[in-house]
This record gives C-alpha cells, sequence and structure tokens, in this order.
C-alpha cells in the first residue's frame, strides 16, 4: 500500500505506518485483505474529535449555554463535514474495500468515507498524542469550523435529517407536497416532513426540491438537533 503521497495530503508522518494503514481497511474488506478493520480506530477517533471540537467551543464561546454548544459541534462533527474534509486529502482514493463494496459504489459512499476520516483521527492520536490529532483536526477542519462559528455553515438539511433519523432510529421517513399556490411562472410549493407517521411544520420554496429542504431544516430545528441563533460578538 502506497502511503508517503497520503502522509503528505495529511501534514503528519506517522511513526508507527500499520496505524495509518488499519485507518484505511473497511470491515468488507478484512477478510479480502487479511487486516483488522479500522472500526476500533474509529470508536477511538470519534470521542478524540468531539473532545477536540468541545474544548474549542467551550473556549470561544464563552458566553453560551450548553445547548447552542451543542447545536454547533453536530454542525461540525457530522457526515457532511468529515466526508468534505477527508476528499480535500484524497482519503476515498486510498481507503481498502472489499470486491462487493467496491462494485457497489462504496469508494464515493459519505458514511465509509467520513468514519475512515474518525478512524485516521484516532491514528494520529495514538501515534502522536492528543497534540497531534488537535492539530490535525483544527487544521484539516479550519473552514468548517469558521463557519458554524459564525452560523454560516449550511448543509444538505436533508441528508442531515435522514441521517438522524436513522442513527435513533426514528423509523420512515418521508415527504409531502402539501399544496402549490400562485401562477403557473410564479409558484410557491409547501412541504413537510413525515416521520413515523408524526407530522412535522410545513415549509415553503421556490420548487419542491427547496421546500423539502426548507422542511427538513424546520424538523431538525423543531428536534433542537440544528437551529442555533448567535449573538454579534
Amino acid at each position: 500500500m502506497k502511503i508517503s503521497k497520503l502522509q503528505k495530503s495529511i501534514g503528519y508522518q506517522f511513526i508507527n505506518e500499520e496505524l495509518l494503514k488499519t485507518a484505511l481497511v473497511h470491515s468488507s474488506a478484512v477478510k479480502q485483505y487479511k487486516r483488522m478493520s479500522n472500526q476500533r480506530l474509529e470508536f477511538l477517533g470519534d470521542a478524540v474529535l468531539q473532545l477536540v471540537i468541545s474544548s474549542y467551543l467551550y473556549m470561544k464561546l464563552d458566553g453560551e449555554n450548553e445547548g447552542a454548544l451543542s447545536k454547533c459541534r453536530s454542525l461540525i462533527v457530522c457526515t457532511d463535514s468529515l466526508y468534505k474534509s477527508a476528499l480535500k486529502i484524497g482519503l476515498n482514493d486510498y481507503l481498502l474495500l472489499g470486491k462487493g463494496e467496491e462494485n457497489n459504489g462504496g469508494r464515493t459512499k459519505r458514511s465509509i468515507i467520513a468514519d475512515a476520516f474518525e478512524s485516521l483521527i484516532g491514528a494520529i492520536y495514538i501515534d502522536g498524542g492528543l497534540n497531534a490529532a488537535e492539530e490535525f483536526i483544527m487544521d484539516k477542519l479550519d473552514d468548517i469550523i469558521k463557519t458554524a462559528v459564525d452560523g454560516s455553515l449550511r448543509y444538505d438539511y436533508k441528508t442531515l435529517l435522514q441521517e438522524y433519523a436513522q442513527s435513533h432510529e426514528m423509523g420512515d421517513l418521508t415527504y409531502e407536497l402539501k399544496r402549490v399556490d400562485g401562477p403557473e411562472h410564479d409558484q410557491v410549493f409547501y412541504s413537510c416532513v413525515k416521520i413515523n407517521g408524526c407530522e412535522y411544520p410545513v415549509a415553503s420554496g421556490k420548487n419542491r426540491k427547496h421546500s423539502e429542504q426548507n422542511a427538513a431544516k424546520l424538523a431538525l430545528e423543531h428536534m433542537k438537533v440544528i437551529g442555533l441563533h448567535r449573538r454579534n460578538k
């Protein structure tokens, strides 16, 4: 496995390169490559990431309460953020996937790539300690952290809601178009989210997709997953 180029992208030189290699092994590739998967490193990396971001927000947003800090952290520590950060260093190109997962587009799956990014954090932590892991996190997530802190971070709310609903086993998630108002050239669409039969607030948009995005955002705000409004400092 040629990983010298990856280490340059990471900006960290491993003392024990076996840790880096393990961080790249998806569970589907264990039998094929006869290597341990990256799941244990992912578990550790997630904890380190949470600690680093929590510590930063605690110091940076000294006037915010626990709920506000949690909401800001959830925007930073999520699949979208980790996926985008992983792509910037080309992490997906180095993953070891089983044949089945490779054929099913595993190398482009956001969850697999985001999980590998957490595994990488875990590997750096073991190899170089907390300071090395913190330096990597703050460097690779810098833009995302800044936009989350100033309140301008935007995401695909439908994907974020889907991931949240699945991780919390909330049940079936659907979107319902409630009505369409206005003339054909200037219509306004109204949609809502339904999760396991529970209907969330209706949102509007210039087309159906836009209204569904806004409906997902309202549902996330209703569940207090997002919705942080920050005062000017």
